[in-house]
């Protein structure tokens, strides 16, 4: 097999299974947040209510349902008497946060690796939530120096 330059060898490889990064939230709770935001932005009144998202993201209302609890118990929303959903200062600023590393991945994707849209935005979507802050702020970073975004 020919190697690749700069690359690990079978020898410095080391293969680990994705895990959550300490004291952070988890994929579906990013998803939840992300999904949030990217609705109420799309909204004239920003309204956002858990069928919302369940329909966003094609899951189960009781799924949903579960999953925004626990986003409350975390003090990143809080859901009104109505059933609408409004973000913390917390959980707003994770929210865009989230939707940021995804735009940057999306452009990087395209522009770079030169990925068709789709895929772009499928593969970034995965990989915004497992992506060291290290890793993303050099990507964010490179496109801005190649004046890419």
């Amino acid at each position: 097999m020919k190697l690749i330059k700069s690359a690990p060898t079978v020898l410095d490889a080391v293969p680990e299974s994705v895990q959550k990064k300490a004291g952070e939230l988890a994929e579906s709770g990013e998803t939840y947040l992300e999904a949030i935001y990217v609705i109420k932005e799309r909204r004239e009144n920003g309204l956002v209510r858990a069928v919302d998202v369940a329909n966003e993201l094609g899951l189960s209302r009781p799924s949903v349902s579960r999953g925004l609890s626990l986003l409350k118990e975390r003090g990143y929303i809080s859901v009104e008497l109505a059933g609408d959903i409004e973000f913390t200062k917390e959980g707003r600023a994770l929210a865009e946060k989230i939707f940021k590393r995804h735009q940057y991945l999306t452009v990087f994707f395209k522009h770079i690796a030169n990925v068709p849209s789709d895929i772009a935005e499928s593969d970034a979507c995965r990989v915004e939530h497992v992506i060291s802050e290290h890793t993303m702020n050099g990507i964010i970073e490179y496109l801005k120096k190649n004046d890419i975004v």
